[in-house]
């Protein structure tokens, strides 16, 4: 969880250097891009809900949009609600004062009363003051959560809601290699194809495993190719 907001918690804001709307290959996913990065731009209230598998980018949106505003100066949250071991339901207390509210893996709080209701009014506050955008993600469309409390399914159902959509496999290497180009080296095709066949197909494992072969390529001086691939990751 982190702020970043002088008026509530003096708590640091970390985002991943990757963590940019250039940095995301978006596939089929153009939509929802440009929904949300309109969303970012509107003075008024504006709430996105967009549900996907674990892995598939959801979280990566998140932590764009509020590196998006954050270097522009705006006070902005981002809440990992699968990590409720690390803060309690006190944290959403004020934060409708921020301009940029991300509320990721909502399922993660399916059953638990006390985090329901701390949504709902936190909903509630963000439709009074008619100034903050939240961006909120899940795993399923929110009519399919179950929650415990009807009042939050039905808020969560009101806006725009999106399945953030899979990569092919074609879309899979050009985000391989979209993700090598910002960082400044050359995947060739037929390498990145080879990682999908030999690797866990899943792209936060692809991008561990590419981040690994950057690492060594600098340390070995040498290209990306099959036998340097094979080589390094032991396939």
């Amino acid at each position: 969880m982190f702020l970043n907001n002088p008026t509530q918690l003096s708590l640091p804001l970390f985002l991943p250097d990757d963590a940019t709307f250039s940095g995301f290959y978006p596939g089929d996913n153009s939509a929802l891009l440009a929904e949300i990065e309109s969303a970012l731009c509107d003075s008024h209230g504006r709430y996105i809900y967009f549900w996907s598998k674990q892995g598939s980018g959801r979280s990566h949106l998140l932590h764009a949009a509020c590196s998006t505003l954050s270097k522009q100066g705006k006070a902005v949250g981002y809440v990992p609600l699968d990590k409720l071991a690390y803060f309690t339901v006190e944290v959403l207390e004020g934060m409708e004062q921020l301009a940029l509210i991300c509320i990721d893996n909502i399922e993660h709080i399916v059953g638990d009363i006390e985090w329901e209701m701390g949504i709902f009014h936190l909903y509630n506050r963000i439709l009074e003051k008619d100034h903050t955008c939240l961006l909120m993600t899940g795993d399923r469309p929110p009519r399919q959560l179950h929650l415990h409390l009807p009042d939050l399914a039905s808020r969560l159902d009101w806006g725009q809601i999106y399945k953030l959509q899979p990569l092919s496999d074609d879309d899979k290497v050009l985000s391989l290699q979209l993700r090598a180009k910002l960082r400044g080296f050359e995947l060739p095709e037929e390498v990145g194809r080879f990682m999908l066949k030999r690797l866990d197909r899943e792209m936060p494992s692809l991008f561990m495993a590419l981040d690994r072969l950057d690492k060594a390529s600098i340390r070995a001086q040498r290209k990306l190719t099959i036998p340097f691939v094979k080589e390094i990751l032991r396939l």
